[in-house]
């Protein structure tokens, strides 16, 4: 054993990566979870209101809402998408050795599970999850146009911002595992058609009609009603994201930018670090059988990547915006790999000396934060 893992020291990697997680969730309950917990207070209880599906469940099962269900509910969410994404990349790729390194840099990066387990709470890993669900699901009918929909709809209203951050990755899914594939026809079109056209109104009244309407003074005293700590009143400190308009969210973020601004450097040399990664998704893209189907992936990419540029512009999160773009790129090489090849793409060397070193950065890197990097 020991010798195997001298011989390949990604499987070495793997267990540090285990180790890393281990220390991120320990520092990270740790910490008040001021934005998640309020998360699971807020309900519809004055109506139809944006954030509130993950609190409007909870409150089926949970009178007064304890802090340690923060904590709960979201490891499992970060258990069950691991195990999703596991799942998915045996199938996609398998576990033999050769396919290691490439596993390493997607599971192990400290855009991926490492900062989900820092960002403990928040709610983009649902958009994660929903969009692995549909890579491992048939995708042979149009049921599964209307599961995508679903999906979109779910996620927004969990928190509407997915309709920026993980709907268009779903949507990328969507036209490369089954309209690709199905073609294009009458019926598969309209019901494309309608689901846009659903999720584009649903987003709207989430933004636009979500907000609470009460008192905020009534609105935190219903939240104090429903912890079983009403004392915490730190707890309730962003009660005020529920009556911000868009106008003073982008405001804030231009404010901002001076500072945050300041962190994209940091951002471009972790992008580089995944570089191994980066060009085995070129050289797939290069091997693709048909030529609209490269088009189309490119095209797809620079979509998503144009609507984490709105997400920049709007909501100064940065740390968290770039982490789930390379989540989202992680996932379309997913979907890419599915599609016909012209030729076998070779995997990730795991013997060369570079790759190996890019390896055990990005595995001792312990995730890349929320706001500014780290």
């Amino acid at each position: 054993m020991n010798l195997r893992v001298r011989e390949n020291p990604w499987r070495l990697m793997l267990a540090v990566n285990i180790a890393v997680v281990i220390g991120v969730f320990l520092y990270k309950i740790t910490r008040a979870p001021y934005v998640p917990y309020i998360h699971l207070l807020v309900d519809y209880h004055f109506g139809f209101t944006k954030r509130a599906l993950i609190g409007a469940l909870v409150s089926l099962f949970f009178a007064k809402v304890p802090v340690w269900l923060v904590f709960a509910l979201s490891g499992a969410v970060w258990l069950i998408t691991l195990a999703l994404f596991v799942k998915l990349f045996r199938r996609t790729f398998g576990f033999d050795d050769a396919q290691m390194p490439l596993f390493v840099l997607m599971a192990g990066s400290p855009f991926f599970f490492k900062n989900f387990m820092h960002t403990l709470g928040h709610f983009d890993i649902y958009g994660c999850a929903f969009a692995i669900c549909l890579l491992l699901v048939p995708a042979r009918s149009v049921i599964f146009v209307m599961l995508a929909a679903l999906a979109s709809m779910i996620l927004i209203l969990i928190h509407h911002i997915h309709v920026l951050m993980y709907v268009p990755t779903i949507a990328v899914i969507v036209v490369l595992r089954y309209y690709l594939v199905q073609g294009l026809t009458r019926l598969n079109a309209i019901v494309g058609i309608g689901a846009i056209a659903a999720i584009g109104l649903l987003f709207l009244s989430a933004q636009f009609l979500g907000s609470v309407t009460v008192p905020s003074e009534e609105f935190v005293r219903y939240l104090q009603s429903r912890m079983t700590d009403p004392s915490r009143t730190d707890l309730l400190s962003f009660s005020y994201i529920w009556y911000q308009p868009l106008s003073k969210e982008i405001e804030d973020t231009w404010n901002r930018m001076p500072s945050n601004i300041l962190g994209v450097p940091v951002f471009a040399l972790l992008i580089w670090l995944h570089a191994p990664l980066w060009k085995y998704f070129a050289d797939l893209i290069r091997s693709l059988a048909e030529d609209v189907h490269r088009r189309i992936v490119i095209s797809a990419i620079v979509m998503v990547s144009a609507a984490y540029l709105i997400i920049f512009a709007m909501v100064f999160d940065y740390s968290r915006w770039i982490s789930n773009w390379a989540v989202c790129m992680f996932l379309i090489l997913h979907a890419v790999k599915t599609l016909p090849g012209s030729k076998p793409v070779p995997p990730i060397a795991a013997d060369d000396r570079k790759t190996t070193i890019l390896g055990w950065i990005v595995t001792l890197i312990p995730r890349v934060g929320i706001v500014r990097p780290f």
